[in-house]
C-alpha cells in the first residue's frame, strides 16, 4: 500500500521551498509541461500493472506532482495535462502543451515487458536524430540523470526514437507536440518485481522526480538544439516491433538470449548460420525494439544484409540504426 502521508510530506517540503527561489535560477520563468501518462485505464489497460496490482498511470501521476513541486520551487510555471486519475485523450494533452506556449514537454511514464528481470529506462524522442537534435540532447540529458540519481549501479539506458515502438507514426503525444523540445521518459519496469516495490515508496517517487529536475536544469543551461521541419522526402521504411500488450508475450523473453545466440553465430562462415543469426537478430529487435541492444542488432542486420547481397535493405537499416538509436 502506498504511504501517502510521507508522499504529502514531500510534496509540501517542494511548496514552502518555492518561496526561496533564486533570481537567476535557469528555470525561474520557463513553461514545462508535464505529461503524466494514462489514466483512468484501470478497466481497459490490464496488463498495464505489476506483480501485486500496482498500477503505471498512479506512478506516473505521483511522479509528475512532486516534480511539479519542485519545478515552481525553482521559478518554473508548471502546466499538468492532468492531475487525477483520469482519462485525458492523447490529443487533447498535445493541445495543452501548445497552447500554453510550452518550451519544454516531458511525458512520465513506467514500463513493461514479459521479461521480469529487465530494469532501465528508456527514453523517446520523436523523428530522426538528425532532425529533431533538441529531443535527443533532452532525452540524453534524462538518460544520464537517471543513471546517476536514480539507479544504485551502473545500469544501461536507452535513448531511441518513438518510431521504435510507434514505427509507422512515432508516438501521438511526442508527434503533436513536435517543434518543442520533448520525450516521453520511461523510467523503470513495474512488471519487475523488485521494482514494482520501490515504485510504492514515496523516497523512491522523489528520486525520480529530482533525476528529471536536474536533467531540466542542465538542458536549459545550454544552447537548446535546433528542430528542423521533417524531410518529407527522407523516410525510413518502417520496421514493426511488438507493441504494449504485446511485450507481455512468450516470445518478449527471448530478446535477450537471442540477441546473444545471434552473436555467437556471427564468429561463423557458414551460410547458413549466418542465416540465423539473421533471423535471431531480427527478433530480438522485434521483441524489445526499443531495448539497449537494439541498436546492435540492427548494426548486424547491415553487416548481414550485405553478405546475402541486400544492398538496398542494408541502405536502410543503416539509416535506421543512425536515425532511431542514439550512442
Amino acid at each position: 500500500m502506498y504511504n501517502y502521508t510521507r508522499f504529502f510530506i514531500l510534496l509540501l517540503l517542494g511548496i514552502i521551498l518555492s518561496g526561496f527561489g533564486l533570481k537567476d535560477n535557469v528555470l525561474k520563468g520557463k513553461v514545462i509541461c508535464i505529461d503524466a501518462g494514462h489514466g483512468g485505464t484501470a478497466q481497459t489497460d490490464l496488463y498495464r500493472q505489476g506483480p501485486t496490482g500496482e498500477r503505471e498511470e498512479w506512478v506516473n501521476l505521483r511522479v509528475a506532482i512532486l516534480l511539479k513541486a519542485l519545478l515552481e520551487a525553482e521559478g518554473a510555471k508548471v502546466v499538468m495535462t492532468r492531475t487525477s486519475d483520469d482519462f485525458v485523450p492523447l490529443a487533447t494533452r498535445s493541445k495543452i502543451a501548445r497552447e500554453n506556449k510550452a518550451q519544454l514537454f516531458l511525458s512520465i511514464h513506467h514500463n513493461a515487458t514479459a521479461d521480469s528481470t529487465v530494469n532501465f529506462p528508456i527514453v523517446y524522442f520523436h523523428g530522426k536524430s538528425s532532425e529533431n537534435k533538441a529531443g535527443v540532447a533532452f532525452g540524453k540529458e534524462i538518460a544520464r540523470a537517471m543513471q546517476s540519481e536514480f539507479y544504485e549501479v551502473k545500469t544501461p539506458v536507452s535513448v531511441v526514437s518513438d518510431h521504435t515502438v510507434f514505427a509507422l507514426e512515432g508516438a501521438s503525444v511526442l508527434r503533436n507536440t513536435y517543434g518543442i523540445p520533448g520525450v516521453l521518459s520511461e523510467a523503470s519496469f513495474f512488471t519487475n518485481p523488485k521494482e514494482e516495490r520501490q515504485l510504492k515508496d514515496p523516497e523512491h517517487n522523489r528520486r525520480e522526480a529530482v533525476a528529471y529536475l536536474k536533467a531540466i536544469r542542465f538542458f536549459f543551461s545550454n544552447k537548446v538544439e535546433i528542430i528542423k521541419d521533417k524531410d518529407p522526402n527522407f523516410v525510413i521504411p518502417p520496421f514493426q516491433g511488438l507493441q504494449e500488450a504485446e511485450r507481455m508475450s512468450e516470445v518478449a523473453k527471448k530478446w535477450l538470449d537471442d540477441y546473444r545466440k545471434g552473436s555467437l553465430l556471427m564468429k561463423s562462415k557458414d551460410t547458413a548460420a549466418l542465416q540465423e543469426a539473421y533471423e535471431l537478430f531480427t527478433r530480438s529487435a522485434r521483441s524489445f525494439p526499443d531495448s539497449y541492444v537494439a541498436r546492435q542488432c540492427h548494426e548486424q542486420r547491415v553487416y548481414l544484409l550485405k553478405k546475402l547481397g541486400k544492398k538496398e535493405e542494408a541502405r536502410q537499416e543503416k539509416l535506421r540504426s543512425a536515425e532511431f538509436y542514439v550512442k
